[in-house]
């Protein structure tokens, strides 16, 4: 990001365009986009809604602002100290994406097979911890991409941004699993199971294609 400040007059006054600004901006808008599709919050709804069925109306709200919650507090941690946690375990991101697709692959199997569903140990379990929290929202993908962002920050202003942006992607994803409880609502117990059927379809695609990555990354060292 270049520093070049351009100063301009009219006759009312005078006007100064700091292009260190703009590009803050610019790289703000960057990281929201990017991390966005990234965390891809549509996507990661009926899965939320397969894992929360059989909780009332207000724990599904409050599950979908601690999931959000959890991965923005795991972001924040791996955005300010990933890459010395990295090295002073010796953990490659390869298998920090093979161990994340591993886990969702156990809880997809779960959700599948329909697995402890209703059970009071189920109940009990607090999902929005894992899987939501993590692997699913705050993933190695999203870990990794973060920590890139903060490699590129060259100055205070994009810094800011950053964080505005990585604070604006999980009110989103907190708004999106809000609002897509109200489907629950509509389509009843048969449907809740189907989403759930679904959901463990879904998550299963995700963590083998987490496995098949981390086993391309493992090659290619």
């Amino acid at each position: 990001m270049g520093s070049l400040r351009i100063n301009g007059k009219c006759p009312k006054g005078g006007i100064s365009v700091s292009i260190v600004e703009v590009s803050a901006v610019t790289f703000a808008i960057q990281s929201f986009v990017t991390l966005f599709v990234i965390f891809d919050p549509p996507g990661a709804a009926p899965i939320f809604l397969g894992l929360v069925a059989d909780r009332t109306p207000k724990e599904r709200r409050g599950l979908a602002v601690q999931a959000a919650g959890v991965s923005l507090l795991v972001i924040s941690i791996f955005a300010i100290f990933g890459q010395l946690i990295l090295d002073y375990l010796h953990i490659s991101i390869a298998s920090l994406q093979a161990a994340g697709g591993l886990l969702l692959l156990l809880v997809s199997l779960e959700l599948l097979t329909g697995k402890d569903s209703g059970s009071t140990q189920s109940k009990d379990k607090n999902v929005a911890l894992v899987p939501l929290g993590t692997p699913l929202l705050a993933g190695p993908g999203a870990i990794v991409a973060t920590m890139i962002f903060v490699q590129q920050v060259k100055n205070t202003e994009q810094a800011i941004g950053l964080a505005l942006a990585v604070l604006a992607v999980h009110v989103v994803i907190a708004l999106v699993l809000i609002s897509s409880t109200t489907i629950l609502k509509v389509i009843k117990e048969a449907g809740v199971n189907l989403v759930a059927r679904i959901a463990g379809l879904l998550l299963a695609a995700i963590s083998v294609q987490m496995l098949v990555d981390a086993i391309r990354a493992f090659i290619a060292q």
